[in-house]
């Protein structure tokens, strides 16, 4: 005897063997097995092993999708919330100063009215108490009494009389309920004054270095304004007196150059004013070190994967210049560099800036448009300064990572030009510089330095052809226009 069975869109012929009972026995093969089971479970299709393993793959690239789109979708959340904190923080700045005004006047006038009423409430009292009533205590001696005296009660002679004027020096006690213009009896003003504090701490933003309140630089030049001596080969120079606000020396000051890895000042700055926590962590990625290798960026030395601080990326991006370190802020910060630029140019809106400086990237890659003048870095320079945690970046001589898996001793950084320039005589200390260089603007530095004289002084040069001259350049203008 012969059935079928339907496997799918086919049909297959199979004999029966009876037992010696007569009864049917259906001897099945592994394979018809799992015909059945699939016509059961998977409409006849037989789901194979590298269907599964697909599905997995497919499966698996979409979750990498979606968790990679919600990471980016935190980090704009971040960035929004961090920008409207900041706006709220800049009001609140704005507002301080005519609410300390209104709250003094506040409090004059509140002190005025609660001797007004003391007064009055006092004569109140000394009538009730000529009428027999006791709703306050006169006693001499106790310790939360307010002594008045003759002088300053001001009692009309002719509304109190002789005795009252003796009872008048006696201290009175009142009762801790009264509440006064506000204010009560036993509760100081600088209470309240500590819980309105309290609650503003709350509110307040606190970035890396927090907000500067030093004015921007803004220097000028007149006919006194020399050139560099002879022995400067940088085409491109500017020296400036921050304190007073003028240009000793100058020379192509206000030409364009690429600005090189002088960006990356403006880089840390833009950093830190976002970021709060130095201490969090960050992951560089294959597309981080992919960038900085194709681009032929300086290296801090970070490895794909490695887990390293905020604060080893700010350093990372500043005594080596590495461009993995300065790529990673900029995506920790704003969640790509496209998004972090914005955020630097309009900086250099800030700074008045925008008209003769524009950046495209954090790096200092050049580009046509990526563009600035080394008057312009000065004035970055000084407003980096004024952030106390970038001046810390910016004049460190030597740093040392945290330790991670790749680099269990940390890596050792060094800003070589603070180091070779240390024991140059420059008439004074330089306390912090960042150098630069591609093709088409030589070898570049910024400083900042103070004189024998006590003053603030920023170098700027680009065009050298030499990492040495552009070093020996600097020493030369500090000789030049220091005082020995």
């Amino acid at each position: 005897m012969s059935s079928k069975y339907n496997n799918g869109d086919q049909y297959i012929d199979r004999s029966e063997t009876r037992d010696k009972n007569g009864g049917a026995t259906v001897q099945l093969s592994a394979e018809e097995i799992a015909a059945v089971l699939a016509e059961t479970y998977f409409g006849g299709r037989v789901v194979s092993g590298t269907e599964n393993e697909d599905n997995m793959d497919s499966s698996s690239d979409e979750e990498k999708e979606k968790a990679e789109k919600e990471r980016e979708a935190r980090r704009r959340q971040r960035l929004q919330e961090m920008r409207r904190r900041k706006k709220q923080q800049d009001q609140m700045r704005r507002l301080m100063l005519p609410c300390a005004v209104v709250f003094v006047v506040c409090v004059i006038l509140a002190v005025f009215g609660i001797n007004r009423l003391v007064r009055r409430h006092r004569i109140q009292q000394i009538a009730q108490r000529n009428e027999g009533t006791n709703e306050i205590t006169l006693n001499e001696d106790s310790s939360s009494s307010i002594d008045i005296d003759e002088s300053s009660s001001n009692i009309d002679n002719a509304d109190i009389g002789s005795s009252d004027k003796d009872n008048a020096n006696k201290d009175i006690t009142y009762a801790s309920s009264l509440n006064i213009a506000g204010c009560y009896i036993d509760r100081t003003i600088a209470d309240s004054i500590a819980e309105e504090l309290a609650l503003a701490e709350t509110l307040v933003v606190r970035t890396l270095g927090g907000k500067s309140r030093e004015p921007l630089l803004a220097a000028s030049a007149d006919d006194a304004t020399a050139l560099p001596d002879s022995e400067v080969v940088s085409e491109n120079v500017v020296f400036i007196d921050v304190e007073a606000g003028y240009i000793l020396g100058q020379r192509g000051a206000r030409i364009r150059i690429p600005p090189a890895s002088m960006t990356k000042i403006l880089t840390v700055l833009v950093a830190a004013e976002h970021i709060t926590d130095a201490d969090d962590t960050f992951e560089i990625t294959q597309d981080i070190i992919n960038y900085s290798f194709v681009n032929r960026c300086s290296s801090a030395g970070f490895e794909v994967g490695e887990t390293v601080t905020v604060r080893d990326l700010f350093y990372g991006t500043v005594l080596p210049s590495g461009g993995e370190a300065a790529l990673g802020l900029a995506v920790y910060v704003a969640g790509s560099q496209e998004a972090f630029v914005e955020l630097m140019n309009e900086k250099l809106e800030e700074l008045g800036l925008s008209e003769t400086t524009h950046f495209t990237n954090c790096i200092g890659i050049y580009d046509e448009n990526h563009y600035s003048t080394v008057y312009d870095i000065a004035v970055i320079l000084k407003a980096a300064y004024d952030n106390s945690f970038c001046r810390e970046v910016l004049g460190v001589r030597t740093y040392t990572t945290s330790v991670t898996e790749q680099h269990p001793e940390g890596i050792d950084l060094s800003n070589l030009f603070l180091r070779r320039i240390e024991d140059k005589d420059t008439h004074g200390e330089v306390l912090c510089a960042k150098t630069g260089y591609v093709d088409q603007s030589g070898n570049c530095a910024a400083s900042l330095g103070i004189g024998n004289d006590g003053k603030i002084y920023i170098c700027v040069t680009a065009h050298s052809n030499d990492p040495w001259r552009c070093i020996y350049d600097h020493v030369a203008l500090y000789q030049q226009f220091l005082p020995n």
